[in-house]
C-alpha cells in the first residue's frame, strides 16, 4: 500500500496548483454563459482532466520501458511533423497543427517530449564512450532534420526548445567542453546565417520589438506594449480576477495563449506574479533533485531534459509578456490554454514521479 502512494507529493501539489491557477485565470475571460463549443475555459477542464489520467499512468508505469519504444516514438514524432506541413491547420501564421475531428494536436509540442526521449536513450547507452565527438554528430542529425521540419512550419519558439534539450543532455551526459565550445562557436556562425537568410521578416520584427516596442505600436509591437501595461497596472495584488481592463476589454491579443501570465499579473497582482514563480521553482527543483537521485542514467538524462523543457518555456513565456524576449508562441507550462501542451507536460510530469518511484534513494 506504501508503495502505491509513494510519489512526490510537493511536486505534485505545485503542479495541481497551477493548473487550477490557469482554469480559475481562464473562467472569466473565455466564458460568456451562452456558447460552451468555443469556450476556452471547458475545454482546457476537459484537457486538465484528460492530463490529470495520463499522469497517474506515467507516474505508475515503468519509465524505463519508454527506451524500448524510443526509435518508434521518434519516427512517429517526425511523420506528424511532416504530416502537418501538408495538412496542417494556419493558426496564428503558423502551419502546426492536426485537425482530427475537432480536435486541434500540435505535434511540435510532443515532439519536445519524444526528443527527449530518445536523447536520453542514445546517450545512456553510449554513457562509456561519451567523450568521444562522433556522439555529437550522430546524435545531431535527427536533431537537424526535425529542426527543419519544424521551423518549416515555422515555429521558432519549439526550435528553440528542443536545440536547448539537446545542448541540456550533453552537458548532463559528460561532453568534453572543448567539443561544447566548439559548438558555441558554430552556433554563432549559423545564428548570424539564419538572420540574414532563414528568419522570416515577422520573425525578426518581433527581435527588434523586444529592444523599442515603439517601433511599431501598432504592429509587431503592439502585443509587447499590451502586456507590458497589464504587467504593470497589476500593483500589488491586482485588480481581481475577471476585472482586468486589458484582458476583459480585449486590448491584450492572445490572452488565453501566449500572454496569460500578464492576465494573472494583472488580476492578481506582483503577489500572484510571486505565487506562480515560486510554484514554477519549486517544480522544477523537485525535479533536479530527482534526477539527481535516478537509479540509472536514462532516468537522469530524461528527467534532466525535462526540467530544461518547463524552465526554457517558463524564461520565454514570461520574458515575452515583460518585453525582454521576442514573441514565439512558446506556451507557459500548466497555465495556458491549448490540449497539446497541457497533456505533454503531464505526460512529463507523471514520467517524472516513475523515475522517482523507482528511485534507489526516492
Amino acid at each position: 500500500m506504501r508503495k502505491i502512494f509513494k510519489l512526490d507529493w510537493l511536486l505534485f501539489i505545485s503542479t495541481i496548483l497551477l493548473v487550477t491557477l490557469g482554469l480559475a485565470v481562464l473562467y472569466p475571460i473565455s466564458y460568456d454563459g451562452k456558447d460552451t463549443s468555443q469556450d476556452h475555459f471547458f475545454r482546457q477542464l476537459m484537457y486538465a482532466g484528460v492530463g490529470l489520467v495520463v499522469f497517474f499512468l506515467f507516474s505508475f508505469f515503468d519509465y524505463r520501458g519508454l527506451k524500448s519504444y524510443s526509435k518508434v516514438l521518434f519516427l512517429v514524432g517526425l511523420f506528424l511533423l511532416f504530416l502537418v506541413l501538408i495538412f496542417g491547420k494556419v493558426i496564428r501564421g503558423t502551419t502546426g497543427w492536426l485537425d482530427f475531428y475537432g480536435i486541434h494536436i500540435q505535434p511540435a509540442e510532443l515532439f519536445k517530449m519524444i526528443i527527449a526521449i530518445a536523447l536520453a536513450k542514445y546517450f545512456s547507452v553510449h554513457s562509456r564512450t561519451i567523450h568521444e565527438p562522433k556522439h555529437i554528430f550522430i546524435s545531431l542529425v535527427p536533431l537537424a532534420f526535425s529542426l527543419v521540419l519544424i521551423l518549416m512550419q515555422p515555429d521558432l519558439g519549439s526550435a528553440i526548445i528542443i536545440l536547448a534539450i539537446w545542448i541540456s543532455i550533453l552537458l548532463v551526459s559528460g561532453v568534453k567542453k572543448k567539443h561544447l565550445l566548439i559548438l558555441f562557436v558554430i552556433g554563432l556562425i549559423l545564428a548570424f546565417v539564419s538572420w540574414g537568410y532563414f528568419l522570416k521578416d515577422y520573425q525578426k520584427n518581433r527581435i527588434r520589438t523586444v529592444f523599442n516596442p515603439l517601433s511599431d505600436p501598432l504592429g509587431a509591437g503592439y502585443n509587447v506594449i499590451q502586456s507590458t501595461v497589464a504587467v504593470g497596472s497589476g500593483g500589488i495584488w491586482g485588480k481581481g480576477l475577471g476585472h482586468g481592463s486589458q484582458s476583459q476589454l480585449n486590448f491584450l491579443p492572445e490572452k488565453h495563449t501566449d500572454f496569460i501570465f500578464a492576465v494573472i499579473a494583472e488580476e492578481m497582482g506582483l503577489g500572484g506574479a510571486l505565487f506562480v514563480l515560486i510554484l514554477f521553482a519549486v517544480i522544477l527543483l523537485r525535479m533536479i533533485l530527482i534526477a539527481q537521485n535516478s537509479s540509472d542514467n536514462f532516468g537522469k538524462l530524461l528527467v534532466s531534459s525535462f526540467v530544461v523543457v518547463i524552465f526554457v518555456q517558463v524564461i520565454i513565456n514570461i520574458g515575452m509578456n515583460i518585453s525582454i524576449m521576442p514573441v514565439t508562441g512558446v506556451p507557459l507550462p500548466f497555465l495556458s490554454y491549448g490540449g497539446s501542451s497541457l497533456f505533454t507536460t503531464m505526460v512529463m510530469m507523471g514520467i517524472v514521479q516513475s523515475v522517482y518511484r523507482g528511485s534507489a534513494r526516492g
